[in-house]
């Protein structure tokens, strides 16, 4: 008896998309590991539904009519040959109303690299019974190149907290490594990313602490909720106490973990109120700068220039404000739009006086991520090549900002630093005096030419 009949017909639609990326080598896992164990009518299935994928801009919807054709296989091998990749794991499948018939979406998830399905004990037991122990230990040796032993060797692999916060493996900040602590550190390090040390947390004083407020510590601490945890403590420096406390605030009435929650939560039990390191930052506080004052060459130019090298963007916004401490809200928009679009603290100082300037001494997240955006297709690195940047395109920056939503007033008086008034006087005595501070048309004509041949 066929199962498939009435469960898919010709005439019902369907559409393909993709989560995550495929791998490079994704060919020879479908043909040599994925094959045996499932066949050739759901490779050729999955390899036909990817290429749709591929060559669509965008989602389209076909009947299943279609892909009997493309394959030149009846609608009962499709249906059976979508239901192995579904339990193979490489298809998820979503039905839907559309039009008064039914559609399906078809999500493919990325097959495994050859090492992840010899290290997955289900498939690689799978694949050992097709294909028998001979033949499968030929195709593992050839897959899995031959490593270096690691038993006897010392892991000097810096960590998070080394690099970001200065914290030494036997410092303050680390507890004693039991076997318990070893063995999930190895497991939490399985996944890629930032390298931590998990020696900053007690997971067993943090599970303990749970336990005794009567709330379902294994539900709370599971793999997922420790990497990110982890991370989050690395982030924003915290020590177990802190994190404890932060999971307190971030479980809902079901007694389960909000990640977004506890992301706010670390947030703002930061002894840096919310403050992320930035390694951009610490490289230019490691690096000597030399004080252009020094030599006698230098012009104003250049001692703005090398002021903005030398300052953190939130330096630079307490100068603005008069020295007053930096809000939260602003040094959390200027790290994202860093992160974003990677630009150097410079640069985003830069980015920061011009923006403040033209909006009234306020940051417009749209103005800033959007002057952002086209420093970085631009391929902005330096302070010198931003500021020539923001004097070239002056105009457009300037009409870009009359179309945000939020409309910027006009300037009673121009709010500018010390420093800035020092640089502008610099020019005005070398050029005509003027009877205001506003710098003429021509003297920012004359001032980019020289940038531009100058500083290249």
């Amino acid at each position: 008896m066929n199962h498939s009949i009435g469960k898919l017909l010709p005439v019902d639609g369907y559409s393909v998309q993709l989560n995550g990326v495929i791998p490079r080598d994704f060919g020879m896992s479908l043909s040599h590991l994925y094959q045996p164990i499932i066949g050739i009518e759901a490779i050729t299935l999955y390899q036909t539904l990817l290429s749709e994928h591929d060559l669509s801009s965008k989602p389209e919807t076909h009947s299943h009519h279609t892909l009997m054709n493309y394959l030149a296989i009846p609608l009962d091998h499709i249906y059976n040959a979508r239901r192995k990749l579904e339990a193979i794991g490489l298809i998820q499948t979503f039905s839907t109303e559309k039009e008064g018939r039914t559609c399906f979406i078809y999500q493919l998830q990325p097959p495994f690299s050859p090492e992840q399905f010899f290290y997955d004990d289900m498939l690689s037991l799978l694949l050992n019974h097709e294909l028998g122990a001979d033949k499968y230990s030929r195709l593992r040796d050839r897959f899995l190149k031959e490593k270096h032993s690691l038993e006897e060797c010392e892991n000097i692999t810096a960590s998070f907290d080394e690099i970001f916060h200065g914290y030494q493996k036997s410092g303050p900040a680390f507890t004693a490594r039991t076997p318990e602590k070893e063995a999930n550190i190895i497991k939490l390090q399985t996944t890629p990313g930032p390298y931590l040390e998990d020696d900053r947390i007690d997971f067993t004083w943090i599970h303990q602490s749970l336990k005794e407020k009567m709330y379902p510590a294994e539900k709370i601490l599971t793999v997922r909720h420790k990497r990110i945890m982890m991370q989050l403590a690395s982030l924003y420096d915290l020590s177990s106490q802190d994190l404890e406390k932060a999971i307190g605030w971030a479980l809902n009435e079901e007694n389960q973990l909000v990640v977004e929650e506890l992301k706010e939560a670390c947030h703002d039990l930061s002894p840096k109120k919310g403050k992320v390191t930035s390694l951009k930052t610490i490289e230019k506080k490691d690096r000597v700068v030399e004080d252009p004052i020094e030599d006698g060459n230098v012009t104003k130019e250049d001692q703005f220039i090398a002021m903005l090298e030398r300052k953190s963007p939130r330096e630079l916004l307490e100068d603005l404000s008069s020295g007053n401490e930096a809000s939260a809200q602003d040094l959390k928009l200027i790290r994202d739009v860093m992160t974003e679009q990677g630009l150097s603290p410079g640069v985003m100082n830069v980015l920061v006086h011009y923006v403040l300037l033209k909006t009234d001494m306020k940051l417009s997240k749209a103005y800033l991520e959007k002057i952002a955006s086209h420093w970085a297709r631009k391929n902005v690195t330096t302070v010198r090549q931003a500021m020539t940047m923001a004097k070239a395109e002056h105009q457009k920056y300037q009409q870009w900002g009359k179309n945000n939503k939020g409309r910027v007033k006009k300037q009673s008086k121009e709010i500018i630093p010390d420093w800035f008034k020092e640089r502008e006087n610099d020019t005005e005595q070398r050029k005509e005096k003027q009877g205001s501070q506003k710098i003429d048309k021509e003297e920012i004509a004359a001032r980019i030419k020289r940038i531009t041949n100058n500083g290249n």
